[in-house]
């Protein structure tokens, strides 16, 4: 716990008023279901066991202590980052723990320090595109933390156009080995974590040139990676032709040592070069493409996945937090429906307010949908690189595409739902005691790394052109049957003046109509933008709002449609007939609270008529009020833990006015007396203040 620096006296340390733990463990009395039962289904026994015995391990050791953090300095931090990151390499050792209990084990403790990117990319990348030689030599020892790395591709003038990378890698016959060159400032490598101060070596990603063109002419080959050792391990001394140093503050993330590196004539050996798939012949620089371009997509890919999976425990976080606090915090009375205290009117729980629920409700459902969608889409990765394995590069396109569409639209829902949830806690979700202030600071980069979330819309646009043309020539074009784009666009097709038929809202209970109707929008939308570009010959950078539309709509059919499947078909869901009830809400709000927010499109596209959108409406406004008495099972069903929400107002037990109190008087400012004399230079009052505060 923080320390006191101000006392509070006894008789002044009590809330007034029906304390928040009661008013919770009312809201739990009016679940429908079991929130364990949920919780259980989620999650899956094997995960909550795993979380349970992490919990143990984690909430008592020191390393992890996060009380201090809010008050510290950002060297204060990143030292703090620092010692959580070793004393968890060694633990990961001491329990031989795997790469999905190490994923666990940092969701669990929140504090993303120094070696998340050795973790997450650099051994990642070693993983997957490295030979059996290569994994020998740099894949084992990352894995034992004998050395640590970063994974260098954003430059300083370059993000998102990897093609556009400045960094060169020019394969030297003579000496057999590669000369990596920064050619001015703007190719200086930029953002990378653990690159600040920590990481020994980093994966860099460079254009490479080979001498196999005409009379050993440079022919340049794109961009690959390479393993590039930028710090001597044992002295920390940056190695020749490196400069390298951290880029400075950022609005989040104080723990990661974000940093940037010029390279100049750095000479590595050919060994470094990764090529599991292309390949450089070291005695003759000829150079051999990779079997299939994208295959080095596989890496990036599954890191989406893992951003659209990690997507629903953000959205699940703040909603814990918002309505946990709305339901304990109270505000006015309800002139037309006043409950009573005594022969006074009650003030109303916040969450009690329509206006609130239409704020908090939407990042709730949204993690249900980001679940399924996630799960979905860890099961296709796999099933395409198993395919891939055997020579099928079928599904690759479309796992890409949605991959990318993906990551946009639920990392922009995300980082908006966190604000949505903050802001819903009123003033206090200002203070960082509530935990999402912070926590938008720290995961705002999502949007823009790993591809900024607006440009990445293109690629979907691509792909879905590309799909399109190929149909409109072969309805019959051999395709995956995974390949959900080609279902939409054949209906399209078959019918491109179809419209719903539905004239009650009972209708809007069917899973199917949610389907047909996203998937006509996001083809009505693809055809649009395509009749532009291939008709009427637009230029591309005309049509990039229309890209972007078509990306949102084909990723929020793939959000509907796996949703829509679990209702429908997920056998474990079904034999539990509350889950399922209380999934099917989820399912209805989500979908109609977004077929509302995007109903210019559906109208357009003339799949709704105007009467129709408004009962799309008023099914939305019925749906809050039917989620509102199972809004606090349902957050607790997401099982997070008070020691990785780290927020007093989303507090499990509720209570917290105690708590918000007992951060204040943990401020050091408050250990010091200060002279506010305008003609007196002193500034804290006494040498023993100034003595402390240099401390």
């Amino acid at each position: 716990m923080p320390n006191e620096y101000i006392k509070i006296p006894d008789h002044l340390s009590k809330p007034l008023g029906v304390p928040g733990p009661r008013l919770l463990q009312i809201e739990r009395f009016k679940a429908s279901f079991s929130s364990n039962d949920l919780k259980t289904y989620i999650h899956g026994e094997r995960r909550l066991e795993k979380l349970e015995r992490m919990l143990k391990v984690v909430q008592n050791e020191p390393a992890f202590a996060k009380d201090q953090l809010h008050y510290m300095s950002r060297t204060e931090k990143y030292q703090a980052g620092l010692r959580k990151e070793k004393r968890l390499a060694q633990l990961i050792l001491e329990h031989d723990w795997s790469m999905e209990d190490q994923l666990l084990c940092e969701e669990l403790l929140d504090m993303p320090a120094a070696f998340r990117l050795h973790r997450d990319m650099f051994s990642k990348t070693l993983a997957e595109q490295t030979t059996e030689e290569q994994k020998k030599l740099f894949l084992e020892p990352a894995q034992r933390f004998e050395i640590i790395g970063c994974y260098a591709q954003t430059e300083l003038a370059h993000g998102s156009n990897v093609q556009g990378l400045e960094t060169t890698a020019t394969y030297d016959i003579d000496s057999k080995s590669f000369i990596i060159q920064s050619p001015g400032i703007t190719s200086a490598k930029w953002w990378i974590g653990g690159l600040g101060r920590t990481a020994d070596h980093a994966v860099v990603m460079a254009i490479l040139y080979t001498p196999d063109g005409k009379d050993g002419k440079l022919v340049k080959r794109g961009p690959h990676a390479f393993v590039v050792p930028i710090r001597d391990p044992v002295t920390r001394e940056t190695l020749p032709g490196r400069t390298i140093m951290d880029i400075g503050p950022k609005a989040g993330l104080p723990m990661i040592d974000n940093g940037t590196m010029l390279l100049d004539k750095v000479s590595i050996p050919h060994i470094n070069f990764l090529a599991r798939f292309a390949k450089v012949d070291p005695e003759t620089g000829a150079y051999e493409k990779p079997p299939n371009a994208k295959l080095s997509y596989g890496t990036m890919t599954y890191i989406r996945s893992n951003i659209v999976m990690n997507a629903r425990m953000v959205l699940a976080r703040s909603a814990t937090v918002a309505i946990r606090y709305c339901a304990v915090r109270r505000q006015f009375s309800d002139r037309d429906s006043p409950v009573m205290d005594g022969k006074q009117p009650a003030e109303t729980q916040v969450l009690n307010y329509q206006l609130v629920q239409a704020r908090v409700f939407p990042p709730l459902v949204q993690a249900f949908a980001c679940h399924y969608t996630g799960k979905e889409m860890y099961r296709i990765y796999h099933a395409n690189q198993a395919a891939m394995a055997e020579g099928d590069f079928g599904l690759l396109a479309d796992v890409h595409a949605s991959s990318s569409g993906l990551k946009s639209l639920c990392t922009i829902m995300a980082s908006q739902g966190i604000e949505e949830c903050r802001r819903a806690c009123g003033g206090h979700g200002y203070s960082l005691s509530g935990g999402l202030a912070s926590f938008y600071a720290d995961y705002l980069p999502q949007v823009t790394w790993e591809g900024d979330s607006y440009m990445l819309t293109q690629q979907v646009g691509r792909y879905l052109f590309k799909t399109w043309r190929i149909l409109i020539a072969d309805k019959d074009a051999p395709m995956s049957a995974e390949n959900r784009t080609r279902s939409y666009v054949l209906k399209y097709l078959a019918n491109p003046n179809a419209s719903a038929t539905f004239a009650y809202p009972g209708d809007l209970s069917d899973p199917q109509f949610f389907i047909d109707a996203f998937g006509h929008r996001a083809a009505y939308l693809t055809a649009a933008a395509l009749r532009k570009r291939d008709v009427e010959r637009k230029t591309w950078n005309s049509l990039l709002i229309d890209i972007h539309r078509c990306s949102v709509a084909h990723s929020q059919f793939i959000l509907v449609y796996n949703f829509a499947q679990a209702i429908m078909h997920d056998e474990e869901l079904k034999a539990q007939p509350a889950l399922h009830k209380i999934m099917t809400t989820c399912f209805e709000y989500f979908a109609a609270y977004t077929m509302e927010t995007e109903a210019g499109e559906f109208l357009t596209s003339g799949y709704l008529s105007p009467k129709q959108a408004e009962l799309v409406q008023g099914q939305v406004r019925a749906l809050l009020a039917e989620l509102r008495p199972q809004a606090v099972p349902l957050v607790d069903a997401w099982g997070i833990p008070d020691f990785q929400l780290g927020s007093v107002l989303g507090r499990y037990d509720g209570d917290v006015y105690p708590n918000l109190m007992k951060f204040a008087q943990g401020e050091p400012l408050n250990q010091f007396k200060f002279n506010i004399d305008i003609n007196d230079s002193e500034l804290i009052k006494g040498k023993e203040g100034e003595a402390k505060a240099k401390l």
